[in-house]
């Protein structure tokens, strides 16, 4: 969906610069003190779950720029995805290499389910974005897939290799990100569990992208107020609570993980 005249982003206010992603914006959402915390670089331990989802999206991405890829050539597919860029992360979670057989079948039951997606109109895979729409302040991401749906236009999807949550703020954000730097509104935008088949779409317009846009401004300002002042933001438990690296210091967040755990 074409649009001639540029998105308009607000002012913001003034500060130290700042990379805002899509998971950051997704996670002020959820709870704004857990977001403050990514830029401080409080994250949490890396987990098994995330450790096979990424693997699982690198072999996506193969699959979809090079082909399927069979079950004979997986294993060495994933040991090659590892040793490019994810030795790190494996260090991380103490797997041995003997272990990495598990993984590989996980990563391939994923797979099995993904080919049965389609990819009819494939543009590209892991599309990275950027844009700087004031002084100091760059938004990022990268998009799973990009397919040109024709007429419709052009369709963003996130993969999920688990459930499919509350993924409605990190689409808005793909599609404001895809619009600031393209000029173009995608003409729809998606979430697709892998796992499960769940899927959510929407087809975004020029009032949605804005008020995202606003949404974004105003967590800018309120990070940078916070962090001028030295103060903390509010705490919203829920969920997510359960793999905060904040939980230590949080009543609210505790209470929740009890809830949860019981």
């Amino acid at each position: 969906m074409s649009d001639a005249a540029p998105i308009r982003f607000p002012d913001v206010r003034p500060g130290e610069p700042m990379v805002v992603s899509g998971t950051l914006f997704q996670t002020y959402e959820r709870c704004p003190e857990q977001a403050a915390g990514r830029l401080r670089g409080v994250y949490g331990p890396e987990s098994r779950a995330s450790f096979v989802g990424g693997l699982a999206h690198r072999v996506f991405a193969r699959h979809l720029a090079a082909g399927p890829i069979g079950p004979d050539r997986l294993p060495s597919v994933c040991r090659e995805e590892i040793g490019a860029s994810m030795n790190p992360k494996l260090a991380a979670l103490g797997l041995k290499p003997s272990q990495l057989e598990a993984v590989v079948g996980e990563v391939g039951a994923l797979y099995e389910r993904f080919k049965t997606l389609g990819a009819d109109g494939f543009e590209g895979a892991e599309v990275p974005l950027e844009a700087e729409p004031a002084d100091g302040l760059t938004l990022r991401g990268k998009v799973d897939a990009v397919f040109s749906d024709g007429p419709a236009g052009t369709r963003l999807v996130d993969w999920k290799t688990g459930g499919l949550g509350e993924p409605e703020a990190q689409l808005g954000f793909y599609a404001l990100l895809w619009a600031l730097e393209r000029g173009e509104i995608p003409g729809r935008v998606e979430a697709v569990s892998v796992s499960s088949g769940e899927r959510y779409e929407e087809v975004p317009t020029r009032t949605g992208v804005e008020e995202v846009a606003g949404r974004v401004a105003a967590m800018v300002d309120r990070l940078r107020e916070a962090f001028e002042r030295g103060g903390s933001l509010p705490r919203d438990a829920g969920p997510w609570c359960r793999w905060c690296p904040l939980l230590d210091e949080c009543d609210e967040g505790r209470a929740a993980r009890a809830i949860l755990d019981a």
